[in-house]
């Protein structure tokens, strides 16, 4: 009876997974509108004025600027847009097919905002080409938007006569600084002041311009320059690693044979039912059921909620989750106590910060060569995590932190527990570790429910079996995890803001 309960519940929670994978392949990536807020930073650093740096600076300040913003920023950021314009446009058509064949609100709410990010797009686009003198591909771009466009209709109508002709009237000013990030309003409002002659205000707007392009460019150093410090440290770190296992082998770091196995006294009964009783049906199937319809019954629309609401929400979500399944793994191997050596050990006075650190220098050079090839696999579409959003979206101190309290320190502890505390180990009984560091990193990554993170995630997920294996402390694992998020949502913090 126990195993025909178990099948039942793997089949009910197998469609609603499937479902969300399927769903997340006609979703986009958040990749490309990451990389949006990435070339506007280099635009707003492109102003700094290098000659003013070179002698008012420190040295090496100019050239710096330089190499952040490459050779042609202009032409970059238009390739960029055109990237990203050409996978909406896929996604759009997506959506009118998804449409056409069944009617639904959310369909019909993807295809409102897809539109609306394609026609911010091409006015963006446009003032591209006519900061870079190309006026009639700059035309081109906005003759895209329609004449009744609610949202930028009244922003072309002003742009067009200001680029295209060298016109504006005294009251375009309010239009222009409307909608737009701080590089596309700049340019607009330079080019405003030039054409009616306000010399007092643009002199005041370049002064506000130097100090954007400041801030623009320590952010930029932020989310480029330590990162990628860190991870040309972290390859330095996996190249005498693979040197040492060639020379070395057995006695290398890499090396893993099954004497690091665990002893696993339940069988994969057990496995199957932590997972699909605590982790997917609650986490997939219970609480997506249950919290929508008591907060209907509650005259509650969570998707009204302001940000801070809405991470308040995910939050308790997840802790709900975190709970549950760790309950349910609790019951599960509660009649094996004692459990055998080495299950899940929590040694402080151990070097687990050392494989926690190290396990993160490694993992950013190695996931993000997979992501960029998983780029050209995925080409925009794939889905993303909805928190990643969310997290960029928000510049509230408390919905910031209250992110930071799910993705950095829950998330952490909870999926850590689950997948390298108890799944991978017990997957030793049955395949060489580093068969079960494999398999276990293929199920954390599918449990992100989106395809186009599974690789990357698979290869984050491998980095931290092997952190576990070796380590034998959850810490060190939990550590490396909890760096990642944390640099991620400080990535998108920047970006963001």
């Amino acid at each position: 009876m126990k195993r025909l309960f178990l099948v039942i519940l793997t089949v009910l929670t197998l469609i609603p997974l499937l479902s969300s994978l399927w769903a997340s392949f006609q979703e986009p990536q958040i990749q490309g509108r990451l990389e949006l807020y990435q070339t506007n930073l280099v635009l707003e650093a492109t102003e700094y004025d290098r000659d003013s740096a070179a002698t008012t600076s420190p040295e090496g300040i100019a050239t710096l600027v330089e190499q952040l913003t490459g050779e042609d920023p202009y032409g970059n950021a238009i390739k960029q847009y055109e990237s990203v314009l050409e996978s909406s446009n896929t996604q759009l058509d997506v959506l009118n097919e998804r449409a056409a064949t069944a009617k639904a609100p959310a369909t019909a709410k993807a295809i409102a905002e897809t539109t609306t990010l394609i026609d911010e797009l091409h006015v963006k686009l446009g003032i591209l080409y006519a900061v870079n003198d190309q006026i009639s591909k700059a035309k081109e771009q906005w003759q895209q938007i329609a004449a009744d466009d609610q949202t930028y209709a009244s922003l072309i109508a002003v742009l067009e006569p200001l680029w295209l002709e060298g016109k504006a009237s005294e009251s375009a000013v309010t239009i222009l600084g409307d909608r737009l990030e701080t590089w596309f309003q700049q340019q607009n409002l330079q080019q405003f002041f030039q054409v009616i002659g306000a010399e007092q205000d643009l002199a005041l707007l370049q002064e506000s311009i130097q100090y954007e392009a400041q801030q623009a460019f320590l952010k930029l150093t932020v989310v480029t320059i330590l990162p990628f410090s860190v991870g040309i440290f972290g390859f330095g770190l996996l190249i005498f690693l693979v040197i040492q296992f060639v020379r070395k082998r057995q006695d290398s770091l890499l090396f893993a044979d099954n004497t690091a196995a665990w002893e696993t006294p339940w069988d994969g009964e057990i496995i199957w039912q932590v997972f699909i009783v605590g982790f997917f049906f609650v986490g997939q199937l219970l609480l997506p059921l249950v919290l929508p319809n008591l907060l209907q019954s509650l005259n509650l629309n969570a998707a009204s909620w302001t940000v801070r609401g809405k991470a308040a929400y995910t939050l308790a979500t997840y802790f709900m989750m975190a709970i549950a399944g760790i309950l349910v793994l609790v019951a599960s191997i509660w009649k094996f106590r004692p459990l055998p050596k080495n299950w899940f050990q929590i040694k402080w006075l151990d070097n687990w910060t050392v494989w926690g650190f190290g396990g993160y220098m490694v993992a950013l050079p190695l996931v993000l060569i997979v992501s960029l090839i998983n780029q050209q696999i995925w080409q925009g579409q794939g889905g993303s995590n909805p928190i990643l959003f969310l997290a960029l979206k928000a510049q509230d101190q408390v919905a910031l932190t209250i992110f930071f309290m799910t993705a950095s320190v829950l998330a952490p502890l909870y999926e850590e527990i689950m997948f390298r505390g108890f799944l991978l180990p017990s997957l030793t009984r049955y395949l060489p570790v580093w068969g079960s560091i494999v398999l276990s990193a293929f199920l954390f990554a599918i449990a992100h429910l989106s395809l186009s993170e599974v690789l990357p995630l698979m290869t984050l997920g491998i980095i931290l079996g092997f952190v576990y294996t070796k380590s034998k402390n959850i810490l060190a694992p939990m550590l490396l995890h909890s760096l990642w998020n944390s640099g991620t949502l400080l990535s998108l913090f920047i970006l963001g803001s």
